[in-house]
């Protein structure tokens, strides 16, 4: 599942500013909108040239981008305004196909009006979902709360269970079903209601009365109704497309929560309550070690829904959160609290937020796994070669020696062999030290790797009693050609199925 809450479209520059092929300066020039020396033409450009199109400029490479990281029974919910939801609706009708169109959920962000609205009190947002494959997609049903089962009752002692009686009557005449029903125990006899007809043929309803499935009242003398029984009803309640605040929170519940967790600090002006996301994870059908993205985290409220339904039903679900290093204003208390950018404020959030999740849930969260790892965009680990072959002389030889950059740990080259070879980002690592050589081994046998220099045959000797499904050591750290030639026989010999790498 992917869930985004994007940047709404204010008119404001985004941080999120993709390289457009002509800047708003020309376009304004080009369009009249401005004169050569830079004098506007005309009036209330907002709502002209590039308004829409720069916000969906944004948008629809990372939607494009979406579909592709779905998987095919997967779904992505997005957040967004009045203002631009018609253009997106039309933006995900085009990336997702518009047969892939779920659902527009209506969410009530806010209770209270705002008397200083110039029109009117804006208390709804919108949550567009689409599915990459429709046909793949099952809606997942909502638990079943106590409210709606104590709507069922038994009445009649009956040995099926609670039930709670249904309308039988259908609000149009039929004249085939216009017909009298006979309750056996008292002979009292029943006609639908002028202008109606019963909701099912006679036949039907005679044996759901031999088989005690239509209630005659109390005393025997009410107008017949179908007994639906809470065994035979469906384990979930299909969901609405419109969300009130009371089922999953609101604006003022999410700033509240995280003001909560950062002491009463106001560090995120806009957050999502946590309950909202829950809900999605619920209707995606979100599997117990499925992953969620969302790739503009904010404060990271996706984080703390996927901790908090995992504390209540022993999940294992992961998260991927994406978050530029935006700077905090300098004048907002996140600044002054020490954080600088978006994300520190995001990386906070999980951490005090998993603790507090395992503080009020200790008796049912003892392995609930709140651990999570942060990685940032870099350069590659391997040093730029920038010469050709034919400008290369003795001179300049010993700056290719080193084949990795010098500031780079082990870690780095670890992570680099992860994205490599597709391995799982979140596998448990250990580290460990065998004949003073750091060694890292991944999930106890799924890789085992060292990046220190001087590997003997004796030290491969000991990985390779490891059994791993993968080995990889620096490609310069061997102590000999000949050690290095004859590792693979060792792995060979050893454990035939490990999978050799060089770096």
């Amino acid at each position: 599942m992917i869930y985004i809450d994007p940047p709404y479209n204010t008119g404001n520059d985004y941080i999120y500013d993709d390289d457009f092929a002509e800047d708003t300066k020309e376009f304004l020039r080009r369009s009249n909108q401005k004169d050569e020396a830079g004098n506007r033409l005309m009036a209330n450009t907002e709502s002209n040239g590039r308004f829409h199109s720069d916000w969906l400029s944004m948008m629809y490479p990372r939607l494009k981008l979406s579909r592709n990281l779905l998987r095919d029974d997967g779904v992505i919910f997005i957040s967004i305004d009045d203002g631009e939801v018609h253009n997106l609706r039309k933006a995900c009708d085009e990336v997702f196909g518009e047969s892939n169109f779920i659902a527009n959920i209506v969410w009530q962000k806010k209770y209270s009006p705002q008397n200083d609205a110039k029109y009117f009190s804006d208390s709804h947002e919108h949550i567009l979902l689409y599915a990459k494959n429709k046909l793949s997609y099952a809606v997942g049903l909502l638990p079943r709360t106590e409210e709606a089962n104590a709507r069922y009752k038994n009445l009649d002692n009956d040995p099926r269970g609670p039930w709670k009686s249904s309308d039988l009557t259908r609000q149009e005449y039929r004249p085939n079903d216009d017909y009298e029903i006979v309750n056996p125990a008292n002979g009292r006899i029943f006609r639908p209601p002028k202008g109606t007809s019963w909701g099912r043929p006679k036949a039907n309803v005679e044996q759901m009365i031999k088989d005690n499935r239509i209630w005659f009242g109390p005393n025997g003398d009410s107008v017949p109704s179908i007994k639906r029984f809470l065994s035979e009803v469906k384990q979930g309640i299909t969901p609405q497309t419109i969300w009130m605040r009371s089922e999953v929170g609101d604006t003022q519940e999410g700033k509240k929560l995280v003001k909560d967790i950062f002491k009463n600090a106001t560090i995120f002006e806009t957050p999502k309550p946590p309950r909202l996301i829950e809900r999605q994870l619920l209707t995606a059908k979100f599997g117990d070690d499925d992953i969620v993205l969302d790739f503009f985290a904010g404060s990271s409220t996706t984080a703390h829904a996927v901790m908090q339904l995992n504390a209540k039903d022993n999940g294992k679900r992961k998260f991927i959160m994406i978050q530029l290093p935006e700077h905090c204003d300098e004048n907002s208390e996140a600044f002054k609290a020490g954080y600088k950018t978006i994300a520190d404020i995001g990386k906070e959030r999980i951490r005090r937020a998993g603790r507090k999740i395992k503080e009020e849930n200790s008796l049912i969260t003892k392995d609930l796994d709140i651990g999570f790892r942060v990685f940032k965009v870099d350069t590659s680990n391997m040093k730029d070669v920038y010469y050709i072959p034919d400008k290369l002389d003795q001179g300049n030889l010993d700056l290719f020696k080193e084949h990795i950059k010098p500031d780079r740990r082990p870690e780095d080259l670890l992570y680099q062999v992860f994205l490599d070879w597709g391995i799982d980002l979140s596998l448990p690592i250990e580290k460990g030290t065998i004949d003073g050589k750091t060694v890292f081994i991944v999930d106890t046998d799924a890789m085992i790797a060292c990046f220190d220099k001087g590997i003997t045959e004796e030290f491969v000797k000991k990985l390779a009693g490891y059994k791993p499904l993968r080995a990889v050591f620096r490609d310069d750290a061997f102590e000999s050609d000949s050690v290095k030639i004859n590792v693979e026989q060792i792995f060979k010999l050893l454990t035939p199925s490990t999978e050799l790498k060089s770096i």
